[in-house]
């Protein structure tokens, strides 16, 4: 996926507005729950269930990310 940027407004409580194209990009709901962290001058949000590229993944998550992949080469072949 290629970067897109928007410029979004803080209100005086701090929050921001998620543009509803990223929302509709990511399947965010009302309701649902993000991951939030700080990488440099950064603010990043993630979804749950999406692995980080910033972190290592454990050897049970590698394994399933392995198997769904060679699921799909089969799907293919």
């Amino acid at each position: 996926m290629s970067s897109k940027q928007l410029i979004v407004r803080v209100t005086r409580k701090g929050q921001v507005t998620i543009p509803k194209k990223f929302r509709n990009i990511l399947n965010i709901k009302e309701g649902d729950s993000l991951y939030v962290r700080l990488d440099g001058d950064k603010i990043v949000f993630t979804k749950p269930g999406i692995p980080d590229p910033g972190e290592p993944v454990g050897e049970e998550e590698y394994n399933r990310i392995i198997g769904l992949l060679e699921e799909e080469r089969r799907k293919w072949s």
